[in-house]
């Protein structure tokens, strides 16, 4: 209703809106109830699957493309033909890439062709959005206060590029998933995914609309920058705790046919140094919300304004 009312038809609304609309679509193929487990799981990745690396694609590319215009500069006709580039490979690698979610579930084997050539596929989507960013970053001339939805928005695209994109690719072939499927490499996976992809264009969004609304210059605190290092050094040391645990899972599992509550004992260590890096992100979150709550409120000026 906010994209109705504004009467603003650009690229950047549009994809947004097309993005908010099929994400709730989605959730629909996941409440239809199947006696087949192999049906179900067929709809249910129509639901995780789409969602995730369908049409989020759109609303993170719609939000990246505003946050690029406001922060840049950078014209926006430019920034929304390549908005146009991203919608179009999402649409032809995350549609069918669902098939990499098929392998192993009971259905067609045409799904182990079709799943592993869009798999590989997928990454060139989020390459595209990191390619953006960093483009208009360098085109750009205005030379925005806002540092810190700056290192959001960067951070976002790059990021998710790397876990959603590289990631994602490093075990979704069926030659590998046969034997990563179900261990931390997934969880290697998903956690610098979610963050990049989900979390950080949220917060990106967040750090750059807040300042506006209450009139307090959020971007200009020191523990806001210490926010954004700890919880992404954070992040990234689990990831990489889950990536060396995870590849030696898959060796001692599937290779060795180690007993799985053996191989668990065996990784212990590997978890210890995840929880060291855990504490590190959390204290990242915990900042940025001490932030949140000590700026969210309206100065005097912006409430006699209203």
């Amino acid at each position: 209703m906010t994209l109705y009312k504004g009467k603003r038809r650009t690229t950047t609304a549009l994809v947004l809106s097309m993005g908010l609309f099929f994400a709730a679509l989605l959730y629909l193929p996941g409440m239809l109830p199947f006696d087949s487990q192999v049906t179900d799981s067929f709809f249910r990745w129509w639901v995780v699957h789409l969602w995730v690396e369908g049409v989020w694609e759109l609303i993170m590319g719609g939000i990246l493309s505003f946050l690029l215009i406001k922060l840049t500069g950078v014209d926006r006709e430019v920034i929304e033909k390549w908005l146009y580039v991203i919608v179009g490979l999402t649409f032809l690698s995350g549609v069918l890439g669902t098939g990499h979610h098929y392998y192993y579930i009971g259905v067609n084997k045409i799904w182990l062709i079709v799943g592993g050539i869009f798999s590989a596929l997928e990454p060139l989507a989020f390459l595209a959005m990191a390619l953006f960013a960093v483009n208009m970053y360098r085109k750009g001339e205005k030379k925005h206060p806002n540092k810190l939805a700056l290192y959001w928005t960067l951070g976002a695209a790059i990021v998710s590029f790397v876990g959603a994109g590289l990631l994602g690719f490093a075990h979704t072939l069926p030659q590998t998933n046969l034997y990563t499927h179900g261990t931390l490499v997934t969880a290697m996976h998903g956690h610098l995914a979610f963050w990049g992809a989900y979390a950080m264009i949220v917060l990106a969004i967040i750090s750059y609309a807040m300042p506006n609304m209450t009139g307090r210059k959020l971007y200009d605190t020191g523990r806001g920058r210490m926010a954004f290092w700890f919880s992404n050094v954070g992040m990234v040391g689990m990831t990489v705790a889950f990536g060396v645990a995870g590849v030696a899972q898959v060796y001692m599992e599937r290779i060795m046919k180690i007993e799985f509550m053996k191989v668990q004992e065996m990784m212990e260590i590997h978890f210890y140094i995840l929880i060291i890096c855990a504490t590190l992100f959390t204290t990242g979150i915990l900042m940025y919300i001490a932030d949140f709550i000590k700026h969210g409120q309206p100065t005097d000026e912006a409430l006699i304004k209203e």
